[in-house]
């Protein structure tokens, strides 16, 4: 059964305070302690030098133990109440999944 990482990049709104950026990392944090099937998880913010970010700034990396573990989590009430913290903050948001070889 393969793993899946699932990969968000953020762009916040301009407005956002390093307090709101620490919240949604907190959120996000928080989420593998309550969710079953997320065996790893890292956040940064962008540290590129190539110049494509394309105004993203934050990323975080989920990776789950198989893909019905992500599609379990999706709905997950404690997903979902997430959701309604980080989405109201961001300008853009991309979400990847990958099968991990």
């Amino acid at each position: 059964m393969p793993r899946l990482n699932h990969l968000a990049l953020f762009q916040f709104k301009p407005e956002c305070t390093a307090d709101d950026i620490e919240l949604v990392r907190r959120t996000i944090a928080d989420l593998p302690k309550a969710i079953p099937g997320i065996v790893a998880f890292n956040w940064s913010p962008d540290v590129s030098t190539e110049g494509l970010t394309d105004g993203f700034t934050h990323s975080f990396i989920f990776t789950f133990e198989s893909i019905a573990a992500r599609d379990a989590y999706l709905p997950h009430p404690v997903h979902q109440a997430a959701v309604q913290i980080v989405i109201p903050r961001l300008a853009r948001v991309i979400v990847l999944d990958q099968i991990v070889n």
